[in-house]
C-alpha cells in the first residue's frame, strides 16, 4: 500500500481483516504480533510512528467492538494469543461489505444505489461511530440517512405530481417523518396496477420493514429511558440492510420520475 502517511483508519482496518482472514486459513489460532507485523508490511512504514499507532488503534478497536477476543483456548488464555468471535466470523464471511470494513461497505453501497451526499455523509459517520463502539450514535446516524432516502422519494413524488397537475396529499409536506412515510406508502400502493410487478412486490414487502427497523433503533437511541437502548447487533443489522433500502429508494425515484401516472 503506497504512501502510508495518507492511509486512513478504514483502509487500515480493511487490511487487518484481510490478513486475519488469510491467517485463519493457515492456522488454528492467532497471535497479535503476527497480525500486526503482516499488516505493517502491507501498509508500509514510511509514515513512521504515526502510522504504527494508527495500526495499533485499528487493531485494538476490533477487540473493543467485539470482533476479536484475547486467548486461543483455556491453555492459552492471555495475550499474545487471540481469536475471532462469533461476531467477527460473521464479519469475515461478508468482509467485502461488512460495516467493520468501511471502504468495502461504501463500495458495496455505491454499487447498489445512487446515494446522495447527505445520506452518504451520515452513513460515513455511522461507520465511524460503529467501529468505535458508539452504538447509540450509530443508530441516530443510520436513522438520519434512512430519512434522507425517504425524503428523496418524497421529493420525486412531489415533483411528478406537480408536473402532472395532480393534487398533492398534505402528508407529503408534513414536518413529521412518520406522516411522510405513511403518505408515500399510501400514494404508491394505489399504483399497483401500473408499477412493474417486481418493483411493487419489493416495495410492498420491504419498505415498511426497512423503515420501521431503522427508525425504531434511531428513536430508541434518541430517547434516554435506558442505559443500553440499542445493541451492537441491532445497529449492525441496520447498517447491513441500509444498502437494500437505498437500492429500493433509487428504483422508486427512477420509476416515479419517468412512469408514474
Amino acid at each position: 500500500m503506497s504512501n502510508a502517511q495518507n492511509v486512513d483508519p478504514g483502509q487500515i482496518r480493511s487490511v487487518i481483516l484481510e490478513i486475519i482472514d488469510g491467517l485463519l486459513k493457515e492456522y488454528t489460532h492467532l497471535q497479535s504480533g503476527a497480525v500486526l507485523q503482516r499488516a505493517a508490511s502491507r501498509i508500509g512504514r514510511s509514515g513512521g510512528l504515526q502510522t504504527e499507532q494508527a495500526l495499533l488503534a485499528s487493531f485494538y478497536d476490533l477487540f473493543r467492538t467485539g470482533y476479536l477476543s484475547w486467548g486461543a483456548d483455556l491453555a492459552n488464555p492471555s495475550p499474545p494469543f487471540c481469536h475471532v468471535t462469533a461476531l467477527g466470523r460473521r464479519a469475515l464471511a461478508q468482509r467485502s461489505r461488512d460495516p467493520a470494513n468501511p471502504d468495502g461497505y461504501l463500495s458495496h453501497l455505491r454499487s447498489q444505489a445512487a446515494v446522495g451526499p447527505v445520506a452518504e455523509s451520515y452513513i460515513r459517520e455511522a461507520l465511524n461511530t460503529f467501529n468505535t463502539a458508539c452504538f447509540k450514535a450509530t443508530a441516530v446516524m443510520v436513522g438520519a440517512a434512512a430519512e434522507s432516502l425517504v425524503l428523496g422519494v418524497r421529493d420525486a413524488l412531489l415533483a411528478r405530481l406537480q408536473t402532472l397537475g395532480q393534487s398533492v396529499p398534505s402528508g407529503l409536506a408534513d414536518w413529521r417523518i412518520k406522516r411522510v412515510l405513511s403518505t408515500v406508502e399510501a400514494t404508491l400502493v394505489v399504483k399497483k396496477a401500473v408499477m412493474p410487478t417486481t418493483l411493487f412486490e419489493r416495495f410492498e414487502a420491504n419498505w415498511p420493514a426497512f423503515t420501521h427497523q431503522i427508525r425504531t433503533a434511531r428513536n430508541d437511541a434518541g430517547h434516554p429511558v435506558s442505559v443500553d437502548p440499542v445493541t451492537g447487533d441491532e445497529v449492525h443489522a441496520s447498517l447491513l440492510i441500509f444498502p437494500q433500502l437505498a437500492a429500493l429508494a433509487t428504483q422508486l425515484r427512477d420509476w416515479i420520475g419517468s412512469d408514474y401516472v
